[in-house]
């Protein structure tokens, strides 16, 4: 009963601080009131978390690296692959080995491996927590595209470079040459086992499909099962089951493509899919903050093996982490739009400007905030070396990450409205024609389908007109949908089409009113009010879409 009460308790954290996050009439990141309601539970109960490294690395990542690589649009990826791959691998390893070395320097009694694993967990960044401060401040879409793709890949190589430095502590000894071979092996065996455990899920799913019919409950359930089974299957093989997750994501992507599900089963799958992401995104900030009241108790006993006695050195510490990780983030950031936009100029193309945008390169640094990902891979550190005994600063690595989490997203909070308002980014090409040409073909394809329908309906048939009065009324649909797209539309026929959306929301409206009217008065029974419910839920959403 108690571990069901912490679930709960973590649970209902999750919902009041998204509701709290919005009343507040200023913009607070919602993991930090996430974070705040976690320690008044750890506090306030008598309820404590024992969080088992291994088990919250299978719980959390995987579905949550999954979804990232599901979700990334793939096209706006590899527009900026050259940037996402200078941040998320050369930033990450820079960030490694950079910061290692200035945090074993800064604190001494802090074994150099133990440091190398600091430095890789809190290198990968958290769009998720960078999108809840830019709520009120959109964060345009080039750079967040940028900012997705980076924190999936880096996330990935953080995480594998944390393993080599686990694997370092617990053995006391490190060799180049073995780990360069140790890491292709993790990662080639990762990616190819995310990948085939995906393909061969997929096909024998529509395999089972298209014999026995498909059933939307069970091809949910599929989908969640996919990246805890690539994750066991690589780990189970030695290689990285946080790699094999992201590229099991990917491949969903490209797997859906050529084998499609029902309308049904996809529409209730996104929504457990994001009730999934918000919840465990959400239950891990509140574990932090649950865990924050043990860790700043201990941190008289923490601190005391750095050689100080005042707690204010911990805080030290974070702030100079913090620096450092911004001035490195800075300094990479610069240098890669530099050679992006001398790369440009080499290629013949036109650049406006000959040197990045400062504001442009600091709202990039800020953004990159820790969150979920620096979390989950603190508290994955050993409780305990191979000889059994303690594993070295463990604590201190934990209260360090957690304070350049909570620090990140309170400087990110302030900085990042302040940079973005009013910052000009290098026009986009509108997508309007791609999308107008690609309704255009699908109408005219429904309207060869539904004539040949037609006819084949209404051949030898005395009541043939019933079925061309039928098919006429949706070419009619099809036509209408093709001449809006084909003309020019002027702004009278814009304002019009904003009008007709008016009104069919309107319309939307008094029909739901209506129908409240109806369920009070029992007219209309269960399956009548979901059926109306839905079609009223996707009028809506498409008009205001």
């Amino acid at each position: 009963m108690e571990s069901v009460s912490v679930v709960l308790f973590l649970l209902l954290a999750v919902v009041v601080s998204g509701a709290i996050s919005r009343m507040l009439p200023w913009s607070v990141p919602t993991p930090l009131v996430q974070i705040l309601l976690g320690g008044v539970i750890g506090l306030s109960t008598s309820y404590s978390v024992s969080l088992n490294p291994e088990l919250f690395l299978l719980l959390f990542l995987p579905p949550l690296l999954f979804l990232d690589g599901w979700r990334i649009p793939k096209d706006e990826l590899f527009k900026d692959v050259s940037t996402v791959v200078e941040l998320a691998l050369g930033l990450v390893l820079t960030t490694v080995i950079g910061m290692g070395l200035f945090i074993h320097w800064m604190i001494p009694a802090m074994p150099l491996a133990v440091a190398f694993a600091l430095a890789a967990v809190v290198s990968p960044t958290d769009p998720i927590a960078v999108s809840a401060i830019a709520a009120r401040v959109p964060i345009p879409k080039r750079m967040m595209h940028i900012l997705e793709g980076e924190s999936l890949l880096n996330d990935a190589s953080g995480l594998v470079c944390l393993r080599f430095a686990i694997a370092a502590a617990l053995t006391g000894t490190f060799s180049a040459g073995a780990a360069a071979l140790n890491f292709l092996w993790v990662a080639g065996a990762g990616l190819a086992i995310g990948i085939a455990v995906t393909v061969v899920v997929s096909r024998a799913k529509t395999w089972v499909n298209r014999r026995w019919g498909e059933d939307t409950g069970s091809q949910i359930l599929v989908s969640l099962l996919i990246p805890f089974g690539s994750y066991m299957l690589a780990e189970h093989f030695h290689a990285s089951g946080i790699l094999a997750a992201v590229a099991a994501g990917v491949t969903m992507t490209f797997a859906e493509i050529s084998r499609q599900a029902m309308a049904v089963t996809r529409m209730r799958r996104n929504s457990v899919w994001d009730t999934i992401q918000f919840t465990l995104n959400g239950i891990i900030f509140v574990l932090l903050g649950e865990q924050l009241p043990a860790i700043l108790a201990g941190a008289k006993r923490t601190v005391a093996m750095t050689g100080h006695t005042e707690p204010g050195w911990l805080g030290l510490y974070v702030v100079a982490i913090v620096l450092g990780l911004a001035a490195l983030r800075f300094a990479w950031v610069w240098l890669s739009l530099k050679f992006t936009i001398l790369r440009k100029r080499q290629a013949g193309e036109s650049v406006s400007l000959s040197s990045p945008n400062w504001r442009l390169v600091a709202a990039m640094s800020f953004a990159g905030v820790r969150g979920a990902i620096t979390l989950a891979g603190v508290l994955t550190l050993p409780l305990a070396l191979n000889d059994g005994s303690p594993f070295p600063a463990r604590d201190l690595a934990i209260f360090l990450a957690a304070g350049v989490i909570i620090v990140s997203l309170v400087v990110a909070s302030l900085a990042l409205p302040v940079l973005l308002k009013d910052l000009t980014m290098p026009a986009e090409p509108s997508k309007q024609a791609e999308e107008d040409a690609a309704r255009i073909a699908t109408a005219e394809a429904a309207i060869c389908a539904i004539e040949r329908h037609t006819h084949a309906l209404a051949e030898n048939r005395g009541d043939a007109d019933r079925y061309a009065a039928a098919g006429g009324r949706v070419m009619d649909f099809y036509r209408e949908r093709i001449e809006g797209l084909s003309e020019d539309e002027s702004d009278a026929a814009r304002a019009q089409e904003l009008l007709f959306r008016d009104f069919r929301l309107v319309g939307v409206k008094a029909e739901r009113i209506a129908l409240a009217e109806l369920i009070r008065e029992r007219r209309v029974g269960s399956e009548t009010i979901r059926k109306l419910t839905r079609e009223l839920d996707l009028a809506e959403a498409r008009h205001r879409g």
